[in-house]
């Protein structure tokens, strides 16, 4: 399978949060699907234990992908 780098999701150094960094082009460019009320949706993969760890403090970042097939 194929995965496209979308962005990438670390902890906030300051708050009790997650921060998400989205590539525009890379979003612009993924592929899509619609909804029957005719919305559209970009599909976005990030590893459970991936984020697990950066949760943990583990590691610093993970990242956010698109899987082709």
């Amino acid at each position: 399978m194929e995965s496209t780098l979308i962005g990438y999701v670390r902890k906030s150094g300051q708050l009790n949060e997650l921060k998400v960094s989205i590539d525009l082009q890379a979003i612009n460019e993924a592929e899509t699907y619609q909804t029957s009320d005719g919305r559209s949706y970009v599909p976005l993969y990030i590893s459970i234990e991936s984020l697990m760890k950066v949760l943990d403090g583990e590691r610093a970042v993970t990242v956010i992908a698109q899987h082709k097939d």
